[in-house]
């Protein structure tokens, strides 16, 4: 076989691996070192691998991500949750469907200090769903309101996929998390405006709260400034050039610790198993970072990314038929494997190919097909394609967040929570659609910040 034969083989393989459950990191390294044993031998490979591994993870940028790892598993164990969803619930409850409302509220407020999806669905089912089966709500709503709010929590900064992205494409980290902010707003909107049109329609499936007294309304409203606080040193100070993304993420890790420990909330016990936990998901992060890397390289050498590229340039399909193609693709990957190999696995292979349609790196707005440079195409795919990531999250047959809820809320059949994450599903789709047809949305906020 001739080397782009099999790069393509190799790539088949690769998803016949992850669609047996192999696990993705080593689907990747089998794949990539195989690969790469083929198409130059295995003093190449071997040379590869000598220092790969130094090279990949000796990166500076990379330091950050356990970190804020680091810095969600000691929030998630502060009982900032709880504090959160608290005040929400005395800003919201009150209304029909308010209880699930807040609950999206306190889902965006503590994505905004642990940046992980899984994390946020996780924590904040623990503390949200006896409080909407205490009010009678349908177990489709109630269920179906936590797994699809735990995705904001991928999205609102900080996030540990989007800095993932921005490594992979080359992009500044902090610009990326500028320009997540607005369409992480608008995913909030969205999924309030989703229950509230539900609650229309079924009004029992999310009937009233108890309104919440002067004194409760202050009370909760005083206990989320501290989550206020770190927000704004942390995600402000990157915005204002304060800090540089690792020494953010440090002072959030700080910040959340002192928290926890003023509150006599977090002890030894706690802060081990926070690092523990790190340690666990910074491992499992590191070793798809070095499959992912070994897969660029065979894949590289076999021709594919620019076989793919250059196909799909010469298609004669629209830009933005090709870019649907590609998100359309990203949603389909979702129901095989989680959103950071998707990330990993994808993007490599889908960058080159809009770099391509777009005339190249050196593509002005002027004479690109999408109306933009090359620099803010990076920024608008990167949040385009971490929204549809995030819809593998609540997709099924895999569906990570539902899976995590129908852990906690084990007398709810799967195929209802399912079901209930269906509203958000179209309301996610919605804002893609939003977002494409008006890129300002993206592309404003690092405008203003940096000019």
């Amino acid at each position: 076989m001739d080397s782009l034969t099999t790069g393509f083989a190799g790539l088949g393989v690769l998803i016949l691996l992850i669609a047996i459950r192999l696990p993705i990191a080593y689907a990747m390294i089998v794949v990539g070192g195989v690969g790469i044993t083929l198409l130059n031998g295995p003093a190449i490979m071997l040379s590869q691998l000598k220092d790969l591994a130094y090279a990949q993870f000796s990166t500076y940028d990379l330091s950050v991500v356990p970190l804020f790892v680091l810095m969600g598993a000691i929030a998630s164990r502060s009982g900032l949750s709880a504090d959160l969803f608290r005040a929400a619930n005395a800003w919201l409850g009150w209304m029909r469907g308010g209880v699930a409302m807040s609950a999206i509220a306190a889902c965006a407020g503590f994505g905004a200090v642990c940046g992980s999806s899984l994390a946020t669905a996780s924590t904040m089912g623990r503390v949200a769903l006896p409080e909407l089966k205490r009010y009678n709500y349908s177990n489709r709503l109630g269920t179906g309101t936590i797994a699809a709010g735990g995705v904001l929590g991928i999205l609102i900064p900080p996030s540990v996929v989007l800095i993932v992205y921005s490594i992979i494409v080359e992009a500044n980290v902090v610009t990326m998390f500028m320009a997540a902010l607005i369409p992480g707003l608008i995913a909030v909107a969205f999924f309030i405006l989703t229950i509230f049109v539900y609650v229309l329609i079924a009004p029992g499936a999310g009937p009233k709260g108890q309104a919440a007294t002067r004194e409760e309304f202050v009370a909760a409203t005083l206990s989320i400034l501290p989550v206020g606080v770190v927000f704004v040193v942390v995600i402000g100070g990157l915005y204002f050039g304060f800090f540089n993304p690792t020494p953010a993420a440090a002072v959030g890790v700080v910040m959340v610790t002192l928290i926890g420990l003023l509150r006599r909330k977090l002890n030894w016990t706690d802060g081990r198993e926070a690092l523990l936990e790190t340690a666990r998901t910074a491992g499992m992060i590191y070793l798809i970072l070095l499959g992912a890397e070994m897969l660029k390289i065979f894949m590289a050498r076999g021709g594919v990314p620019q076989a793919m590229a250059d196909w799909m340039g010469n298609s004669g399909l629209a830009p933005m038929v090709t870019l649907l193609i590609l998100l359309l693709a990203l949603i389909l990957l979702g129901c095989l494997m989680d959103s950071l190999s998707m990330i990993l696995l994808a993007i490599p292979f889908f960058w080159p190919v809009l770099v391509e349609i777009n005339g190249g790196d050196w593509a002005g707005a002027d004479t690109s097909p999408f109306g933009m440079d090359t620099e803010d195409l990076k920024i608008w795919f990167g949040i385009l394609a971490l929204i549809v990531v995030e819809l593998g999250l609540i997709t099924p047959p895999v569906g990570m967040n539902v899976f995590i809820i129908s852990a906690q809320a084990r007398d709810v059949p799967m195929s209802d929570t399912f079901l209930g994450v269906m509203p958000f599903f179209l309301a996610e789709l919605l804002r893609v659609a939003v977002l494409i047809a008006f890129p300002a949305l993206t592309l404003w906020l690092p405008s203003a910040l940096s000019g």
